[in-house]
């Protein structure tokens, strides 16, 4: 039996820890004693979340014994990134236990501890310059769902934990049954750490590109380029390119790349068009140009993507 231990702390997101809680339990359902789950807090007690839910968890107590440690985060985190007690646990953890996780903004006391000291590590995307500012010894991958380096792992915003705990099933007890715990739970089988926290169709937003990315959307298969773009923008290549950057957060060609993969990704997932069809409809050319775009935005091949589509067809448990 694997104990899991999730710490939690006042004014945590609750759903950092019920979520990957809940893929657990089931994972629990379909293999019986598998895991062993425990709240714990720097005091025992009741814990109050963010949202006002409170939950009854145990002291920190020793670390020893212990197969995993998850770290929820919230609007509590700063507070307790900054606990010597909170952080010695942790690294206590780090050493005993076979792997430490952080979900979300519980990466800040993973840093504040320094287990992430010149290792890959991801957080909310809400919060990266903040601790690009506050953690720069760390190699922070923004954009990812969630990163493993060596045996500390850390997600993205909330429910990427849920993506994360799958992962760690799969670690455990395979792919197969943790694929029946994501139908189980009406969740994705799975989500690879390396896709972008963002979707292309609604990331990409601005108020004067507006019309131009619905124009962008709706002509995949046109060349877009940058001239293309800056005259229907009316504007100069050059001026067209810094105002888009500077607006959007993206060049164009990125953003043109970015809805390509969007609509390469849905029709992956949804509909029976050969890869090679797909490529063409949604403006690549050729597979091969779409199967590294689709690595480079979503850390997926065409067949990981198509194998989701048979997944979800597939009948639950």
């Amino acid at each position: 039996m694997r104990r899991i231990v999730f710490l939690v702390f006042r004014d945590f997101q609750v759903l950092d820890a019920t979520g990957p809680i809940a893929a657990f339990e089931v994972a629990c359902g379909f293999r019986p004693g598998a895991y062993q789950l425990e709240l714990r807090a720097e005091r025992a007690g009741p814990v109050k979340s963010s949202a006002g839910v409170i939950v009854d968890a145990r002291g920190l107590g020793r670390a020893r014994g212990l197969d995993t440690l998850m770290v929820a985060g919230g609007n509590g985190i700063d507070r307790a990134a900054r606990s010597p007690q909170l952080q010695r646990f942790v690294r206590a953890c780090a050493r005993e236990a076979r792997r430490v996780a952080s979900v979300c903004s519980g990466t800040y006391l993973l840093a504040s501890a320094g287990l992430l000291d010149h290792k890959r590590a991801t957080t909310h995307w809400c919060r990266t310059q903040d601790f690009k500012r506050r953690f720069p010894q760390v190699a922070l991958e923004p954009d990812k769902i969630y990163v493993r380096s060596q045996n500390i792992w850390s997600s993205a915003g909330i429910t990427a934990g849920v993506d994360l705990a799958l992962a760690l099933i799969t670690e455990d007890l395979g792919e197969e049954l943790a694929r029946r715990v994501a139908r189980q739970l009406v969740v994705y089988y799975r989500r690879p750490g390396g896709q972008s926290q963002f979707s292309s169709l609604v990331d990409l937003e601005s108020g004067r590109f507006e019309l131009l990315l619905d124009y962008v959307r709706t002509h995949l298969k046109s060349a877009l380029t940058v001239d293309d773009l800056a005259r229907r923008a009316g504007m100069s290549p050059r001026n067209f390119s810094r105002v888009f950057t500077a607006e959007v957060g993206c060049t164009p060609a990125k953003a043109v790349e970015r809805v390509r993969v969007e609509a390469a990704r849905a029709e992956l997932e949804t509909s029976s068009y050969s890869v090679a069809e797909i490529a063409l409809r949604a403006g690549f050319g050729d597979a091969e140009r779409m199967r590294r775009a689709l690595a480079r935005c979503c850390g997926a091949s065409p067949s990981a993507l198509r194998r989701r589509k048979v997944a979800a067809r597939s009948p639950g448990p």
